[in-house]
């Protein structure tokens, strides 16, 4: 068996499992809500501070911040040049523009410590601050001018400012730029509370699975589904060939692009009017496709 494919199994194993569990009602209706929130606003954070302490930043993660804003505008590009093509509606289309190009940092993160090797945390973190800051911004753009409530870019800038993973990211990095020590004390708790983030934070995936009304919406679903799990990578892969990015940088690219779409897409568009209903089903086709499509991609580009 491959070895992408071995490495990439376990994670859409606890995905499988979060879903089992919540289906079970196990531990309880409650506990999924909750340990979302801890593994969002501490235990990740934990990890990116204590994994990013130290680390050595260079010049070359400049391709990878490239490669990861053009795979993005392109395939956010095309799909609002060819909106009216598929005839859909203002909410629709913001959630499958959501769906196109907002990554799930959960499983971003656990695929790249399974595959990029001993400096996955430095190349993590020069994908995540590109990428949360930029989709963030797009996503709002859109869903100001194609959702039902719309919003401003005030509030965005407002939401990156409190958002626990760039945090985490500007902390750490300031932390290995300063050459500042971490008491070991401090070092060994980061460490710790870190090891639970990627389990739970899969758990919590899997959890958050809904299947009821798929069929209701297919176009939407195949479109974003298509455009995330397929064009995206490619553009991704098209970019760093032109731009001579190599090496885990390619790697890192694929993998932050051929993951599947956000949760946290859901939330986004039940606040600013987008159609969360279908948002949510895009959620849930991207998640389970994704364990075929990443393996692909990873394999046959990376």
């Amino acid at each position: 068996m491959s070895p992408v494919v071995l490495a990439i199994l376990p994670i859409f194993g606890l995905i499988l499992i979060g879903f089992v569990l919540h289906r079970l009602d196990f531990p309880s209706v409650g506990f999924w809500p909750v340990s979302e929130r801890l593994t969002y606003y501490v235990l990740f954070p934990a990890m990116l501070v204590s994994g990013l302490a130290g680390r050595h930043f260079d010049a070359s993660s400049m391709g990878l911040v490239l490669t990861l804003v053009s795979a993005v505008c392109l395939v956010g590009a095309f799909l609002v040049f060819t909106r009216t093509m598929f005839h859909l509606d203002g909410p629709v289309f913001t959630s499958v523009f959501q769906g196109a190009i907002r990554p799930n940092t959960y499983v971003g993160m656990s695929a790249a410590a399974a595959l990029l090797g001993p400096d996955w945390m430095t190349l993590t973190a020069v994908a995540m601050l590109t990428l949360i800051p930029l989709v963030n911004v797009l996503c709002v753009l859109v869903l100001s001018r194609h959702g039902k409530h719309g919003g401003g870019l005030g509030r965005v800038g407002l939401e990156l400012v409190k958002n626990p993973l760039i945090l985490a990211c500007v902390v750490g990095m300031a932390i290995s730029l300063l050459g500042l020590p971490l008491p070991g004390v401090v070092t060994d708790l980061l460490a710790i509370l870190g090891k639970a983030a990627l389990p739970l934070g899969l758990l919590a995936v899997g959890a958050g699975l809904r299947f009821g009304g798929l069929g209701a919406s297919t176009l939407p679903v195949v479109l974003a589904s298509l455009a995330h799990l397929v064009a995206l990578p490619l553009a991704a892969y098209g970019c760093a060939r032109l731009l001579g990015v190599s090496g885990p940088a390619v790697t890192t690219a694929l993998i932050y692009t051929a993951i599947p779409v956000s949760v946290s897409s859901f939330i986004l568009a039940r606040q600013m009017g987008g159609d969360h209903e279908v948002m949510a089903l895009i959620i849930t086709a991207q998640t389970v496709l994704s364990a075929l499509t990443m393996p692909l991609v990873l394999a046959l580009l990376g």
